[in-house]
């Protein structure tokens, strides 16, 4: 959130190149740093925090990487290309969890590299992969990446000298006929899209821990498998989305993407005669599950307690949901989100017009990191005092105020060029 508007600002005065190696840069160390957490005795938790933030950090490069696309793309190819960025996202989605899933049998304790004082288990094991990959990120910007530009139209712009005057003069005309309305409002948008994902990835494993009675290690294994499952659907549905958009326009796209979003968390609430299992029901009667002697090896071993804690009073009056109830949600927020996701920055980007959309770009990044950065916490706080019935609720709400809003300033959010009338829709 914060990183966004200061990489996007940098890359309007400068190569982009640069400000795309620095925070790759800082992404790779984060992540070594966070695979390093465990060594000091004392502050774990702050140098978690500072690993984390680091992380954080790094990742406002997408403000460049988006302005980048709307810089050099025309009109018509903006949609398909946004969507082709977004279908390698997908793919990130797919693999990342893919491999986390399998980086997991390494187990909690895994083994110790003792030379360079590393343990790799199944919790540092996928920031070091991400590590890695983030330095063949860094080789592919240097030696791959050439910059592009062109008009709306399509039209070849010549390499920009980025401390030019006309470039100044291009910017500061079109920054007085910039509908602030319909940037606003895409902002909010595309806060209530990324919130809304950001719950749906949060509250993922503590919900199935406390429906389905699955343990840790379960949790991990089985919304791995499925996020690289919603992954998959993401790649049609952008496939989809790229059609669909040519055919009735992005707007239309967004508004149904929001629809299948709101189904997908209406189907969540709780209902029936069922509920779920409390973790104290089994330590009261079944002591010796929990804590077993075994006799061969002759030691005790603790066997993880699973199902709703205790504390989460909720759990003893609220129905539990089912796992059908889980799949189907998943399967509509994972055709919903990847629609809404792509529109919303499709559109915002055709809003802005020709100029460099950095600083733009890291104010709407900024603003879904914002929602990425409440979406824990308001899992935290609602889900966990007062469960998923009023969660779902408060969700369905916002994003059924999402449509509203969206209806009620569907006129404005048009191209800038469309609208000045330079290209007709």
């Amino acid at each position: 959130m914060v990183a966004s508007p200061i990489f996007g600002l940098w890359s309007n005065h400068r190569p982009r190149r640069e400000p795309l190696v620095c925070s790759i840069f800082i992404n790779v160390s984060a992540n070594i740093y966070y695979s390093y957490v465990y060594l000091p005795t004392t502050e774990n938790k702050f140098h978690m925090l500072m690993a984390r933030a680091f992380v954080g950090f790094g990742a406002g490069n997408v403000a460049v990487v988006r302005s980048y696309v709307a810089g050099a793309t025309s009109l018509k190819e903006r949609t398909s290309a946004m969507a082709n960025m977004s279908a390698c996202q997908a793919l990130g989605f797919i693999l990342g969890p893919a491999l986390q899933a399998c980086l997991s049998f390494i187990g909690e304790q895994g083994v110790t590299v003792k030379i360079i004082d590393l343990q790799l288990n199944m919790y540092t094991a996928p920031a070091l992969l991400a590590a890695a990959f983030g330095v063949v990120n860094i080789l592919l910007v240097l030696l791959v990446l050439r910059e592009h530009y062109v008009d709306d139209h399509g039209r070849q712009i010549q390499a920009i000298n980025y401390l030019s005057e006309d470039r100044v003069d291009i910017s500061q005309e079109t920054e007085e006929s910039i509908d602030q309305v319909a940037v606003l409002t895409s902002n909010v948008l595309f806060f209530i899209i990324m919130f809304i994902f950001a719950v749906f990835e949060t509250i993922a494993t503590p919900l199935s821990m406390d429906m389905f009675a699955w343990t840790r290690r379960d949790a991990v294994l089985y919304n791995g498998i499925i996020i690289s499952c919603i992954g998959f659907e993401s790649i049609l549905v952008f496939i989809v989305v790229k059609v669909a958009s040519q055919r009735i326009g992005d707007r239309p796209v967004l508004m149904g993407g929001l629809a299948i979003i709101f189904c997908g968390f209406f189907i969540l609430l709780p209902w029936g005669n069922q509920y779920p299992k409390i973790q104290w029901a089994d330590i009261k009667n079944n002591s010796v599950v929990n804590q077993t002697f075994d006799a061969t090896l002759g030691t005790n071993s603790t066997l993880e307690p699973t199902g709703c804690p205790p504390e989460q009073t909720w759990c003893q009056y609220t129905p539990a949901i089912h796992l059908a109830q889980y799949i189907t949600s998943d399967t509509l927020i994972g055709v919903g989100y990847p629609a809404c996701n792509v529109m919303s920055y499709t559109l915002y980007s055709k809003i802005l017009g020709p100029k460099p959309q950095g600083v733009y770009m890291g104010w709407l990044t900024a603003s879904g990191s914002g929602a990425r950065t409440l979406g824990p916490v308001f899992v935290s706080q609602v889900y966990t005092i007062l469960g998923p019935r009023w969660a779902f609720s408060l969700i369905s709400g916002m994003v059924l105020g999402a449509i509203v809003l969206l209806a009620s300033l569907y006129h404005r959010l048009i191209a800038f060029s469309v609208r000045h009338g330079r290209i007709v829709e």
